[in-house]
Order: structure tokens, then sequence, then C-alpha cells
């Protein structure tokens, strides 16, 4: 069994692979999934919090970016709530056919872009909570 300090380096470092899986993604154009990668590497994040905030080391098995940070005890603001509610979808809708086409429509270069951007930014308020 991983130690609690293993357990948060685990998340923490295959958070920072999917990363880089976006930024491959990205440059290839596979908008979607890559804004699904980042959302895994979110979660990985968030997990990685919450091994460091509670008592066991296993962290919730859900892909829902809030109720992780919730059980983690972590305050963040509203906007950053909103902007975790966006990238839940991106986790949900991104597996099912009938929300592809529709996704694939919306996500394109630019607003693609934007998205990772945000997506930094929260990054990087995640780990300065480690």
């Amino acid at each position: 069994m991983l130690t609690k300090e293993e357990n948060i380096i685990y998340w923490v470092e295959t958070a920072k692979r999917d990363w880089k899986t976006v930024h491959n993604m990205f440059g290839t154009k596979d908008y979607l999934p890559a804004l699904f990668f980042s959302h895994l590497h979110l979660e990985k994040l968030c997990k990685a919090l919450w091994v460091k905030n509670n008592t066991g080391n296993t962290p919730p098995k859900t892909h829902n970016l809030i109720k992780i940070l919730d059980e983690a005890h972590i305050s963040y603001s509203s906007d950053q709530m909103d902007f975790m509610t966006i990238m839940n979808g991106f986790q949900i809708e991104g597996r099912y056919p009938d929300f592809l086409n529709r996704l694939y429509k919306m996500y394109k270069e630019e607003k693609t872009s934007d998205i990772l951007d945000k997506v930094e930014k929260l990054s990087l308020w995640l780990q300065q909570q480690l």
C-alpha cells in the first residue's frame, strides 16, 4: 500500500503526463480529446488534494471535480466552480456519441485554446493548494 505522500505524488505525476497529452492533442487538432484529458488533468490534481486533506489514501471514485474538492475541504470561488462545472461536461458528455457531434462543432481551435488557458490557471491554483 502506498503512503499518503506516495499517493499524492502518483496523482500529481499522472496529472502532469495528462497535461502533456493535452498539448500533444491540441497540436494535432484533436480538440475534444484534448478537453477530455484536460478534465482528467484537473481531476487528478483534485484527487491529490483529497488525499492530502483526508485520513484515507483512496479518493472517491467520481469524476466530479466539485464533489472531490468539497470532500477535500478546499474552498474555491464561484468563478472556479462555474468553470469546473463546464469541465465536468467534458468528462461526461465526451463519452456519449449523441453529444460528440455537437461538441466537435462547438470546440474548434480558438475556443479550445481559451479553455486550456483557464485549465492552466486552475491547475496552477490547485497545485498551490498542495
